[in-house]
């Protein structure tokens, strides 16, 4: 059972492509529920007794993808239910509803048990992970779960996910582009930036990068970090799906050469982000005011 928060009689869960760090999910209490990998048959739970680099090995090797599938809703209503019994409150917060089932099996488990509020989160990693810690914080200040509820869905708005792939192997494997698209991008070294809508967590493609991967980083920081005027400075997440930590080391100096922020943490994507993406794909997630 995670802790209370200064006595309040809540409980903060979320899906497990949320891609919090363990840091932050002490500081906020977070129980994470694993989304589903099927892969080769065999159904694993994602970052439970399946990593990324497993996923990636095995489409080296077999030229094989998992099937990601969601929570059903008698799982999440077995998930919900002790807390529920012992007269806890929940705030659930899902991964967007364009990219999965699993919000609306959330509803309709919440509507069974009652005392469930369901978030859903509009984006993916910690696009998620960032209404996550809003939830935390609010939960921490004493407020009721029905106002932290409302306060979190009037914000999703202003919470923001991008990451620049450095293949499209992935996404044409997976069947979300083109082989022509897919060989074209990578014989011209081309690098899409995908912009995650935060109306509803489907993904566009933004700018595309041509060149290195080190100069095409570094471009993408500093464009995602212009684009807006309001950026609220408190936390911004440097999410990766797998890449050599000089990477992760430029973009954090490019990042606070750009914007001083308070925190900064550097997460790993979910297998159900990154079997999608593939390595060596990176993003900056953070809020505007």
């Amino acid at each position: 059972m995670p802790q209370k928060h200064l006595n309040q009689n809540i409980i903060l869960s979320a899906d497990s492509t949320c891609d919090l760090c363990e840091e932050l999910k002490e500081r906020y209490h977070v129980t994470y529920f694993p989304l589903h990998i099927n892969l080769n048959g065999k159904d694993y739970l994602d970052n439970v007794d399946i990593t990324p680099e497993k996923v990636y090995q095995e489409y080296y090797d077999h030229k094989v993808l998992p099937k990601t599938s969601a929570v059903n809703v008698q799982e999440y209503v077995e998930h919900f239910r002790p807390w529920v019994e012992q007269g806890y409150e929940v705030i659930h917060v899902n991964i967007g509803h364009a990219l999965s089932s699993s919000y609306q099996n959330c509803c309709l488990a919440a509507r069974e048990l009652g005392h469930v509020h369901v978030i859903d989160s509009c984006s993916l990693s910690t696009g998620t992970g960032l209404t996550v810690v809003a939830a935390g914080k609010m939960i921490a200040r004493g407020m009721d779960a029905e106002t932290i509820a409302e306060e979190l869905r009037a914000g999703i708005s202003r919470r923001h996910a991008s990451f620049v792939l450095d293949t499209l192997t992935f996404l044409h494997a997976g069947g979300r582009c083109s082989a022509v698209a897919a060989l074209g991008a990578n014989m011209l070294k081309l690098k899409p930036c995908i912009q995650v809508d935060n109306r509803d967590g489907s993904m566009t493609v933004g700018k595309k990068y041509r060149g290195s991967l080190d100069k095409v980083l570094v471009k993408y920081v500093k464009d995602e970090l212009a684009r807006y005027p309001d950026i609220n400075t408190d936390l911004l997440f440097i999410t990766h799906s797998g890449i050599p930590e000089e990477y992760i080391r430029l973009v954090r100096k490019t990042v606070e050469d750009t914007v001083k922020f308070k925190e900064i943490h550097v997460t790993k994507a979910s297998c159900t982000i990154s079997c999608h993406c593939g390595p060596n794909t990176l993003g900056i997630l953070f809020e505007t005011k």
